[in-house]
C-alpha cells in the first residue's frame, strides 16, 4: 500500500519501479510477434473464411479482425483508430463487413484461429510453465493498462478474458500493442504528422521501403503531397531522404512512444519486467521461424 490515503499504486497512478526505456522497447519487439501471427496464420484465416469473409488475401479479414472489439462501427471510427491507412481503404473494407459476420463472430473466431495456430507454432510448449508464468505475468501487465484516450486499447481491455494461459498469453500482447499503438498515434499527433506524413517521414528514415508504406492504401498524388508538404518544413531533402530534423522528430517520435508505453511495465516492476522478456524469448523465436510473419513491417521494428 502507498500513503495515497490507503490506496494502491496502481489505483493512484503512482510509478514505483523505474523500468528502462530500452527494456520498454524490447517487450514490444518481443510481444508485437505474438499478437501479429493473428493476421498471417492460415488457421486464423480458416476461421474467418468460414463466416464468409475473402482470405484470398490479407486486408479483408485484418480489418474487422483488428477492429471487432470496438463493435459494429464504420469506416470513418475504424480509420481514425488505425490512423495511418487511407480512409477510402478502410471504408472497402469495413462498410461492408458487419454485414457478413457481426463483431462478436469475429471474436470468437480469432480466438479459435489464435487457439489453433499457438498449438501448431509452440507444440508441446502451449501447455508448458514457461508459457502459463509468461501468461501471468503478461496479463498483470495488460490489466495495469491505463485506456484513457486509447480506443483500440481500451476496447480490447474490456473483453472477457479466455481460461487457457497462451490464449491469455495472445489477448494480453493485444492489449499491450494497442495501448503501445494508440500512444504512438498521441506521439505522431503532438509532432504534427498526418496519416500519411507519418508514413512518408518513417520510409524517410528507412524504417521500411516506400512499397511497403504503400500498401496502406494511399495514391501516389497523395503520397508526393505529403512528401512535399516535410520537404516545406525541413524533414525531408529534395530526394525524399529524412534530413537530420526530419530523424531528430521520428527519434522524438519513437521515444515518446516509448515513455507513453512504459507503465504498464512500471507498474510490473523491473523483476517481473525482466523475468518476462526471459521467458517470451523461446516463443518469440518459434514464431518468428514459423516463417509466417513478412521479413519487413511498417512498424520498423529493428530498425527504430
Amino acid at each position: 500500500m502507498s500513503k495515497h490515503d490507503g490506496r494502491t499504486e496502481r489505483e493512484t497512478g503512482a510509478v514505483g519501479h523505474a523500468v528502462e526505456p530500452a527494456r520498454v522497447r524490447q517487450l514490444w519487439h518481443l510481444l508485437e510477434p505474438l499478437h501479429a501471427v493473428l493476421y498471417y496464420a492460415p488457421e486464423v484465416f480458416e476461421e474467418v473464411a468460414a463466416l464468409g469473409y475473402d482470405t484470398k488475401e490479407r486486408w479483408p479479414s485484418y480489418f474487422p479482425l483488428r477492429a471487432a472489439p470496438l463493435g459494429p462501427v464504420g469506416a470513418e471510427r475504424v480509420a481514425s483508430a488505425f490512423y495511418s491507412f487511407s480512409p477510402r481503404m478502410v471504408a472497402e473494407h469495413i462498410d461492408s463487413a458487419w454485414a457478413t459476420a457481426e463483431p462478436g463472430a469475429m471474436l470468437a473466431a480469432r480466438l479459435r484461429g489464435i487457439d489453433r495456430a499457438y498449438r501448431a507454432i509452440f507444440g508441446a510448449r502451449v501447455d508448458s510453465p514457461e508459457l502459463g508464468e509468461a501468461a501471468a505475468l503478461a496479463r498483470r501487465a495488460a490489466e495495469a493498462v491505463n485506456t484513457a484516450g486509447r480506443p483500440l486499447a481500451a476496447a480490447n481491455a474490456a473483453l472477457e478474458w479466455p481460461e487457457a494461459p497462451h490464449l491469455q498469453l495472445w489477448q494480453a500482447a493485444a492489449i499491450l500493442r494497442e495501448h503501445r499503438g494508440d500512444g504512438h498515434i498521441a506521439a505522431l499527433l503532438v509532432a504534427g504528422l498526418d496519416p500519411v506524413e507519418s508514413l512518408v517521414s518513417f520510409a524517410a528514415i528507412g524504417a521500411a521501403s516506400v512499397e511497403r508504406f504503400e500498401s496502406r492504401g494511399w495514391s501516389a498524388t497523395e503520397w508526393g503531397s505529403a512528401r512535399e508538404r516535410l520537404t516545406t518544413r525541413g524533414l525531408l531533402d529534395e530526394n525524399g531522404e529524412a534530413t537530420d530534423t526530419g530523424r531528430d522528430l521520428r527519434h522524438r517520435v519513437e521515444h515518446h512512444t516509448d515513455q507513453l508505453a512504459a507503465a504498464p511495465w512500471q507498474l510490473l516492476g523491473t523483476a517481473d519486467t525482466a523475468r518476462l522478456a526471459d521467458l517470451l524469448g523461446d516463443f518469440w523465436v518459434a514464431v518468428l521461424s514459423s516463417g509466417l510473419l513478412p521479413s519487413e513491417t511498417t512498424l520498423g521494428i529493428g530498425k527504430v
